[in-house]
């Protein structure tokens, strides 16, 4: 059995918050789920993050606060806590003061997310982001799935589905044609699931398209080796969807901003036939040069 680990980024709305929309499915065979388990945990561990949700775009962005704090990178770990806490309680207590709710909702909100990281300076949250992305890269088992999809040409009056439910049939698609490639009369047939992050309007949404594809098929394919409807998760509890939103943030950030470090990481893990990635789609304008469509398009 696989296992598919999927995650979102960018918002599916036109226009909404990003140019793009991302989902990712990030598969493995069940048996090596605890070596990768363990494999991330390792990195996390060694940054003092091991209860810790890795979540990348709150990794990835810096913290004011840190900068206000003299010899912050020289300070041991409980030291940096400390400071950032005291300097996060003050800027609350100032916009409260300020009567700005709108400034203090979103201040609250910023730091609890970023709370499990507030040791580690932007160089070291980075630095943590790339060593789970290059132990992704060097998986050999794994197989990363992607439908990128570029709203400004996304033309609804063309499309049969929306935004959203065009990656995901696109995902279920891919990742069904991949499971197809062990069949044979000498290996037993090999099954999927789907995993993925918990969001509770998605997951009315994502079922019911799982309950059709398993009836009628997608538009590309008959889905006879995915099993269930997909299973959905607290990310918190699971570093596999956590690689997940990693791979999701990676691309979309090389899409849209040209950010290559992250994306050539993890991208070897494209699934791919005869030296064409067959994985992953950039969904834009047919003369794009990106680095996806011209694996895409194969030799």
């Amino acid at each position: 059995m696989y296992l598919c680990y999927m995650d979102e980024s960018g918002t599916p709305e036109v226009p909404g918050t990003s140019s793009h929309f991302v989902l990712v499915g990030v598969s493995i065979p069940a048996w090596h789920w605890h070596a990768a388990d363990a494999d991330i945990t390792r990195v996390l561990s060694a940054w003092d993050m091991l209860d810790a949700e890795l979540h990348t775009a709150w990794l990835m962005r810096p913290y004011a606060e840190q900068n206000r704090i003299p010899n912050f990178a020289g300070m041991g770990h409980a030291a940096r806590r400390s400071a950032v806490t005291r300097e996060r309680a003050a800027n609350l207590l100032k916009l409260q003061k300020a009567q700005n709710p709108k400034a203090y909702k979103q201040a609250k909100k910023n730091y609890q997310h970023t709370e499990a990281y507030i040791h580690l300076t932007l160089d070291e949250r980075r630095r943590v982001v790339e060593q789970v992305a290059d132990r992704i890269g060097g998986w050999g088992f794994c197989r990363l799935f992607a439908d990128i999809i570029d709203k400004l040409h996304f033309d609804p009056n063309r499309n049969p589905r929306p935004i959203g439910e065009t990656a995901f049939e696109q995902v279920v698609s891919r990742f069904e044609q991949f499971l197809r490639t062990f069949d044979s009369s000498a290996a037993p047939k090999q099954l999927g699931l789907l995993v993925h992050d918990n969001n509770e309007t998605i997951a009315h949404k994502h079922t019911r398209m799982m309950r059709l594809f398993q009836r009628t098929g997608t538009l590309w394919t008959n889905v006879e080796h995915i099993m269930e409807t997909p299973l959905f998760v607290d990310s918190r509890l699971t570093r596999m969807v956590q690689a997940a939103d990693l791979c999701s943030y990676a691309l979309r950030r090389y899409v849209e901003n040209g950010e290559v470090d992250l994306f050539r990481r993890i991208f070897p893990r494209a699934d791919s036939r005869g030296g064409t990635v067959v994985g992953v789609r950039h969904f834009t304008i047919l003369t794009c040069k990106c680095e996806i469509c011209q694996a895409h398009r194969g030799p």
